[in-house]
Parts: C-alpha cells; sequence; structure tokens
C-alpha cells in the first residue's frame, strides 16, 4: 500500500528539496506573523523554530545528496528523531495552552536572557517547563493553534522522512 502511494512522488531527491522548502515556509510565515502581526513568539515557539530550521537543513542535504537507499534511511531516521523532539515540544505547548487558568505558569524572562544568565541546560529546562505567554491562544485556523499546527507538520515531515527511502 505504501508503495503505491510512493510511486505518485516524484524523485526522491525532489521529495526531500520541497520538504525543505515546507520547513522554510514554516519560517517565513512565522517570521511573517512575528514582524508583520507583532505576535512576539514565546520561549517553545523559539525551540519549534529551532527544530524546523534543523529539519529544513537536513531535509535539503539529503535533496542535494540524493544517496542511495541506506544513505536516505540514515537521513530519514536522522529527520524523524528531529521532527519528534519538535513534536514533544509542540504537543508540550499545546498541553499548556489547554492548562485551566489556575494551573497555567507564570509569565517568565525571555529566551534570550535566559540564555544569557543561566547555564544551557538550566535555560531549556526552564523553557520547556512553560510560561504564561506559552498559554496565549491569539491565532487559531480550523480549531488549531500555532503549536497544534506545528506538532501535525512534525509528525507528517517525520513520518515522510521515515517512508521516503522505501521509493525507487
Amino acid at each position: 500500500m505504501i508503495d503505491k502511494l510512493l510511486s505518485f512522488l516524484p524523485a526522491r531527491r525532489w521529495v526531500n528539496l520541497l520538504a525543505a522548502g515546507v520547513c522554510a515556509a514554516l519560517m517565513a510565515y512565522a517570521l511573517y506573523l512575528q514582524y508583520y502581526k507583532f505576535q512576539e513568539p514565546c520561549p517553545l515557539c523559539m525551540l519549534q523554530r529551532v527544530v524546523i530550521v534543523f529539519m529544513g537543513v537536513i531535509f535539503f542535504i539529503a535533496g542535494i545528496h540524493h544517496p542511495g537507499k541506506r544513505g536516505a534511511t540514515v537521513y530519514g531516521v536522522i529527520i524523524a528523531l528531529i521532527g519528534l523532539v519538535g513534536a514533544a515540544i509542540s504537543a508540550r505547548h499545546v498541553w499548556i495552552q489547554y492548562l485551566p487558568p489556575e494551573q497555567v505558569p507564570q509569565c517568565g524572562p525571555g529566551l534570550s536572557y535566559m540564555l544569557e544568565t543561566m547555564p544551557f541546560g538550566s535555560a531549556i529546562l526552564q523553557v520547556l517547563h512553560g510560561s504564561g505567554e506559552c498559554a496565549d491562544k491569539s491565532w487559531m485556523f480550523l480549531g488549531l493553534t500555532i503549536p497544534g499546527w506545528t506538532f501535525l507538520f512534525f509528525v507528517a515531515l517525520s513520518v515522510l522522512a521515515l517512508v521516503l527511502p522505501r521509493k525507487r
């Protein structure tokens, strides 16, 4: 069944480059929201952006390199692992957004301040804990917030990365 679905896709190289383009488009839209719609990203949003960029870079490298099946499998596993990290961050973000108001963590310092004043590991743990600004649901489309959509993109791109090596 998967082989039939994959037969409709163009060559693996072009799918990797297209997936890199999707990651670039996601980042472009995030920057549009930040700089033109003035929606400041919270620390969890910033981490999700980093993961999207990493996925896009690896997809791009895989597209340019265009390895054989074994190499494509290695790229696919790396991309899927990165995507699962992103999906976990997004899931945590969605969870924070749907907490009752009295359980939402207090607003904390910005990511840049934490990275300047704390050890890297402590700053990342603090970010993953979340803050009040992460509970904001100002943007929604079809009932999902930005972290909900990024979760879906992380899962979809991870699945694509894992099944793509099966394409001949």
